[in-house]
């Protein structure tokens, strides 16, 4: 197997309290536990502060939020499986993700109704990675989300980080058809996609990410441009054991 190919965030004092004491997959993995405590006090949860772990059938650690008509997600709401992407723009590793894996996925099990993919903003290469974050949302108002994703990583190197400067972003708008520029150009500024960006990130923070690529399939953490059969296997056991196998 392939080992996975994951993008580790810069040294940060500021990311200290955060970041997990293991690595690769050990890293991803503790997710499960420091997540389930970070839900409990969490408002955007899905489940009651305090409560106790449901039936073993039910996922450790719920951190989907199923909202209908978001543009950031693709799928059935009621989907029984949610994958979650932390991902960074600048991501060498996300855009093989984006390429070569998110299709396959989406045509064997969003197409279905089977999963709903979430997208989880966690720039961690400085300035242009966060202006292209916004901009994603930006494009995200006008129904071109998933199209300037896929635009970006189409053009993005194997290895370093695309340059993604103000004149780039505007091209892309350009590139991927949205209806109006003249407020695309506006909303590069717009405080309140930036506050969505730096929520998104401090969800991924209390969880312990530390990297990009990381996912969620339901409650099983993966980390990395992994091979598609590692993301068929996580998200097979999690439709087996929600149809009660």
């Amino acid at each position: 197997m392939t080992p996975p190919r994951k993008t580790r965030v810069p040294k940060n004092p500021a990311w200290k309290g955060y970041a997990l004491a293991a690595i690769g997959l050990v890293v991803v993995a503790g997710i499960v536990g420091v997540g389930w405590a970070a839900q409990q006090g969490s408002s955007t949860a899905n489940t009651t502060a305090g409560a106790q772990p449901q039936a073993s059938s039910q996922p450790v650690l719920d951190m989907s939020r199923r909202v209908q008509g978001d543009p950031t997600a693709m799928g059935r709401v009621d989907a029984p499986v949610v994958l979650i992407e932390y991902a960074d723009f600048r991501c060498p590793f996300c855009g093989v993700y984006a390429r070569d894996t998110l299709p396959k996925l989406v045509a064997e099990y969003v197409k279905s109704g089977q999963m709903r993919i979430e997208w989880r903003d966690f720039p961690v290469f400085g300035q242009e990675s966060v202006d292209a974050a916004v901009a994603a949302r930006a494009a995200g108002k006008q129904g071109k989300f998933w199209e300037f994703s896929a635009a970006v990583y189409a053009d993005a190197p194997a290895r370093g980080h695309v340059a993604l400067p103000r004149e780039k972003l505007i091209a892309i708008g350009k590139q991927i058809g949205v209806p109006d520029m003249a407020a695309y150009e506006r909303d590069l500024t717009d405080p309140a996609l930036l506050d969505l960006v730096n929520k998104d990130v401090a969800e991924g923070r209390s969880l312990g990410v530390n990297g990009t690529p990381t996912f969620l399939v339901n409650d099983t953490p993966l980390s990395g441009a992994q091979p598609i059969d590692v993301f068929r296997a996580a998200i097979d056991a999690q439709l087996k054991k929600a149809h009660g196998g």
